[in-house]
């Protein structure tokens, strides 16, 4: 082995690197111009040593500042380039979550508002299916005969335009006219197709209140005329201004006459319309038999209805021509 070289305890020699001058007894260099002993350190130094004419020593890099995420495994490629885009990306997902749920709230609020609002009657959903037939018969019969109004009333205003049967059919119209307002009015007797609608009082007598209901569903299905009856046959005609109160012994007063029962009312109208809006579930049969009392209802192909209402004499009003 030559001088130049040292052994490195690996069997390989190694060129001998100038060596650390030291003072007798390992005591620091007494020379002035002697270098620091830290900057003799064997350790790769900080920046770039740079070889002679300014060139980079090769297979060294300078060393750049880097942030490093301690969150993620040593090693793992990426980690801290892959930090901001994930937060970031976790935030995105969060907002849109939250919009996704306010969005799915909203719906079923406003699902719940429409069945809320679009829930069928209570009364009409515990209704039978026979029940439901007769009412829809009913209104079909209502939309009928409002139809062949409108038909009639049309073919009066095209006779009443016509030139040479104007004067005939204004003439004849007047008198249907005048004919309907008096059997409306009450002055003018009428007969025709209808019922009889008897009460018979339970344990409870006949109140006013359940008259008075069993004249608004005649009307309501198309009752053209009616009248009631006592038992002592007193009649008293039913028009618009007819009123009922309870009076004393379980009477009843129509129009300030005093009736005893049991009651029978005579109308004239479309029998089987009529006869269903009395027998409606909750309608005035039922309400009267809850009260332990009884309706009989019966057809007439000719019902009757003589009693007559005495006209209003008229002091200040006066008909325009």
């Amino acid at each position: 082995m030559s001088e130049e070289q040292t052994e490195t305890g690996t069997g390989w020699p190694q060129p001998a690197g100038p060596g650390r001058p030291s003072g007798p007894a390992g005591e620091p260099d007494p020379r002035p111009d002697a270098p620091d002993p830290d900057e003799l350190s064997p350790l790769v130094p900080d920046g770039p040593v740079d070889e002679p004419g300014g060139a980079e020593r090769p297979g060294v890099e300078p060393v750049e500042d880097a942030t490093v995420d301690l969150s993620r495994p040593a090693g793992e490629p990426g980690a801290a380039e892959e930090a901001g885009p994930v937060a970031s990306a976790r935030s995105r997902v969060s907002a849109a979550g939250v919009m996704i749920a306010a969005l799915l709230a909203l719906l079923g609020f406003t699902l719940v508002v429409q069945l809320k609002t679009t829930s069928a009657d209570p009364t009409l959903g515990a209704t039978r299916q026979e029940d439901l037939v007769r009412i829809l018969s009913d209104l079909d019969a209502r939309e009928n005969r409002l139809r062949q109004d409108i038909a009639a009333l049309e073919e009066s205003q095209r006779q009443l335009r016509s030139g040479e049967q104007g004067r005939q059919a204004a003439l004849e119209e007047a008198t249907r006219r005048a004919d309907e307002l008096g059997i409306l009015a009450g002055t003018l007797p009428a007969k025709g197709p209808g019922l009889s609608v008897r009460f018979t009082a339970g344990t409870k007598p006949i109140s006013a209140m359940r008259v008075l209901d069993a004249v608004q569903e005649l009307r309501g299905a198309g009752a053209e005329a009616m009248q009631i009856s006592a038992g002592d046959r007193a009649t008293v005609r039913i028009i618009a201004s007819t009123y009922f109160l309870d009076g004393e012994n379980d009477s009843l007063v129509v129009d300030g006459r005093r009736l005893m029962g049991p009651y029978t009312i005579t109308v004239i109208g479309d029998p089987s319309t009529m006869r269903t809006a009395l027998n409606i579930p909750g309608g005035v049969v039922a309400s009267v038999q809850n009260d332990g009392g009884n309706v009989i209802v019966e057809d007439r192909e000719v019902a009757e209805v003589s009693a007559l209402h005495a006209p209003i004499k008229l002091e200040h009003a006066r008909p325009v021509s």
